[in-house]
């Protein structure tokens, strides 16, 4: 009974929606649903991608790591999130919550990171036909996808130490449906400089540099488009860098909204609507924005299905 009640003075209480209790179960079955597609949609991405060799290029390469970034985030966030709303516990253990907090800040950064990534690719594969395979070459994209990777890890493992060592004064009420960083500083009972300067630069290099460059890239690509006369090649590449800049505008933008505002001019409400926004909605219509309107990947489950549908019976 010691431990049990030890235990439970270290939970952290997650919020979530608890201020419309006649809201949880519609927004559970929403979330469900959403997860579902999240892991049905990227993990088939992830599959078309390794088993066709006609998508073993750079661009679905990178495809198939941002799908593995949001298959991992969701994961990280939704079965705890799901359980809290189906049950009558809203509480989640300080390991659990730690490791949440990382795994979502280092995927989330990771994420930044790749979609810069694919940029550079539309424009290397656009502004550069010609030299596409040089440029992009295995080795190249191996390091850049290693990189983002490694760049989510580091911005985890200095923000995290910086958040976690806040005094919470016996505070343990996260305002949130998950343990992110803009509640856990809420919690804090004093007012931090530091993790603030730190949020602020960190948002830079992970939000703001990214974005320029795909911005940079894109309006490189907008001119270099203005001189194409060939429609069908026009098409082929509104269609694959259309899909890139959905995704683009509706991850950065609830992110850079929430992240480099300031936390205090923030309401309750809005905060939860963006959060669930770009954590839950967001990575079950990147694989639909990306199929939806590519060939490429239809013909690939096309090829895949009738290669199993003919292949002999033993």
């Amino acid at each position: 009974m010691e431990t049990n009640n030890r235990s439970s003075e270290t939970d952290f209480i997650l919020l979530g929606f608890s201020s419309r209790p006649q809201l949880e179960h519609i927004i559970s079955v929403v979330v469900f649903i959403f997860y579902i597609v999240t892991l049905v949609g990227n993990t088939t991405i992830i599959l078309v991608s390794y088993l066709d060799s006609h998508l073993h290029t750079p661009m679905y390469f990178f495809l198939s790591n941002l799908s593995l970034v949001d298959l991992c985030y969701t994961t990280s966030i939704v079965p705890q999130m799901l359980v809290n709303l189906w049950g009558p516990k809203k509480s989640i253990t300080y390991g659990g919550c730690v490791l949440q907090f990382f795994f979502a800040l280092a995927l989330g950064s990771t994420e930044c990171l790749l979609l810069a990534v694919m940029a550079y690719d539309r424009y290397a594969a656009v502004c550069q036909p010609l030299h596409y395979t040089v440029i992009m070459h295995p080795v190249l994209c191996q390091k850049m996808v290693l990189s983002a990777w490694l760049g989510g890890l580091c911005s985890a493992l200095i923000l995290c130490p910086l958040t976690l060592k806040l005094p919470r004064c016996g505070h343990r009420e996260v305002d949130n449906f998950f343990c992110e960083m803009p509640a856990l500083v809420k919690m804090a009972c004093v007012y931090s400089r530091v993790i603030e300067f730190v949020v602020f630069t960190l948002g830079v290099i992970f939000l703001l540099v990214p974005l320029s460059l795909i911005l940079i890239s894109y309006g490189v690509i907008t001119q270099a488009v203005m001189k194409i006369k060939s429609a069908t090649r026009w098409r082929k590449i509104l269609n694959t860098c259309g899909s890139h800049l959905t995704v683009v505008t509706l991850f950065y933008g609830t992110v850079i909204y929430m992240y480099m505002k300031p936390q205090n001019t923030i309401s309750h409400e809005e905060g939860h609507f963006f959060t669930l926004f770009y954590t839950i909605v967001t990575p079950s219509l990147n694989p639909l924005i990306y199929t939806l309107r590519n060939k490429d990947v239809k013909n690939a489950v096309k090829r895949i299905l009738g290669m199993d549908r003919h292949s002999p019976k033993v």
